[in-house]
């Protein structure tokens, strides 16, 4: 029987659509079509920038004549992959979600991730849109409508970002995961808005050639995808690790701590509750819930007062261009990367300071617990009207980014799962650790997975 179109979308997962594959159920090129014919349609135009129709049926048709002959690059070959518009695909432009770089010259060769993908045989459909420069948690760009939030189509709900094409081609369908990158919780912030996983890893474990960067101190590849494993799966092809099971982890006596400081601010009234209702339900399942001071949290906004180190790096890379094109910019974007004008090398020499102390202090804090956890963010999907108004986008956007942008400030790695109940607006609950920690904390974030959602697959 071939592969229903209900086994791509939020509700699948990789390794299901894995044992369909090797049991005949379905094919590549099946699964290919699927997506193919929903970028077409609905959000289809919103979600994908590029779609690469004829380059993928020759992907999925050369994985389905190697699988009948009992050979692949790997249990996965042949799944439809989203690309965000960040990374380099050889021979075509990459344009970052901007018209600035619309006539650049195309790229010579794949991105390292996305190399490292299609070697594992994954097959990409096309570009997904984000928002410009990826200098944004809300998902919105001015030059292509972002696609609607899948939870409230009727009100048109915002999807989160800035890996916004990301999240929903995963949502609608239109591929099994999205690859994307995490620079303030660009992954993070659109999987908890959507009903997705969102996996930020350390970032030195990724392959960074080949992606548009934001700020080089604090960017980080990652994904979007239905489930925790899908996103380990992926984490380990991306690292270019052997492909194996993550290891199993009992939330019997797992330390979890809750920072007490920033984090549970301004949270509204949906999220409040599914985070309480997380808390007792892994508590029932015999974990400790563990108060942490965090009054690090805190010392953040007065260290970024200035834009911090993103809007530095990011001026120092957009600073000809802003010179030559700034009107074609976003700007509510070129504001931002503005700021990065007034810093000095004497302040930007302070924040990198600040940020290894900083570093150092919350380390002795989280390496008392087993994972820190918090709500993703404090509020559920805002609605695309709200968000008219400038002053409005602009704090809307910080309380977007607060919570996830420790994670990148720390050099940690952090992943959000769903926590909310069916048919309830999507809430992310977050998991963070140091640096290093992946493992560990997608193996804990499994366990979480599985007494949340009953998924945990």
């Amino acid at each position: 029987m071939m592969t229903r179109a209900s086994d791509l979308g939020a509700g699948g997962s990789l390794d299901a659509l894995r044992a369909d594959l090797a049991a005949g159920r379905t094919t590549s090129r099946a699964l290919v079509e699927t997506c193919l014919d929903r970028a077409g349609t609905g959000e289809g135009p919103r979600v994908y920038l590029r779609v690469d129709a004829d380059a993928a049926r020759f992907a999925a048709d050369a994985a389905d004549r190697l699988r009948r002959e009992g050979i692949e690059p790997s249990p996965y070959a042949g799944i439809p992959i989203s690309v965000k518009d960040l990374f380099d695909i050889g021979g075509q432009i990459t344009t970052a979600g901007s018209r600035v770089l619309a006539d650049a010259a195309p790229a010579a060769c794949d991105a390292g991730a996305v190399a490292r993908l299609k070697a594992a045989g994954f097959v990409v459909i096309g570009r997904t849109q984000m928002t410009e420069f990826a200098y944004s948690g809300l998902g919105l760009n001015p030059h292509d409508r972002a696609p609607a939030n899948p939870f409230d189509r009727e009100v048109g709900r915002i999807p989160g970002g800035s890996s916004s094409g990301a999240a929903v081609s995963v949502t609608d369908g239109m591929a099994a995961a999205g690859l994307g990158t995490d620079t303030g919780g660009s992954c993070r912030i659109p999987a908890a808005l959507t009903g997705l996983v969102g996996f930020k890893p350390t970032a030195s474990r990724m392959p960074s050639e080949g992606v548009f960067p934001l700020s080089t101190s604090l960017d980080s590849v990652g994904t979007l995808a239905p489930t925790v494993t899908c996103c380990a799966m992926l984490d380990r092809v991306l690292a270019g690790e052997a492909l194996r099971p993550l290891a199993g982890t009992s939330l019997r006596r797992l330390r979890i701590g809750v920072p007490q400081t920033v984090v549970l601010d301004g949270l509204d009234a949906h999220v409040a509750a599914a985070f309480s209702r997380a808390l007792t339900r892994l508590s029932g399942a015999g974990a400790q819930i563990i108060d942490l001071p965090m009054t690090e949290f805190a010392e953040l906004a007065a260290i970024n007062a200035k834009g911090g180190l993103a809007a530095a790096e990011a001026y120092a890379l957009h600073a000809a261009l802003l010179a030559a094109r700034g009107d074609e910019y976003d700007p509510r974007v070129r504001v931002r990367i503005e700021k990065g004008a007034s810093h000095t090398a004497a302040e930007y020499l302070a924040v990198q300071a600040a940020r290894r102390d900083w570093i150092m202090r919350v380390s002795r804090q989280i390496d008392s617990v087993d994972v820190v956890v918090c709500p993703t963010v404090p509020t559920i999907a805002p609605t695309f009207a709200e968000l008219e108004d400038d002053d409005a986008f602009g704090r809307i956007n910080l309380a977007m980014l607060r919570n996830p942008t420790f994670a990148n400030f720390l050099d940690g790695c952090s992943v959000s799962i769903p926590c909310h109940r069916a048919g309830d607006a999507p809430v992310g609950l977050m998991l963070m650790q140091r640096g290093g920690q992946d493992e560990r904390v997608l193996s804990i974030a499994r366990a979480m997975e599985a007494a949340l959602t009953g998924h945990g697959d």
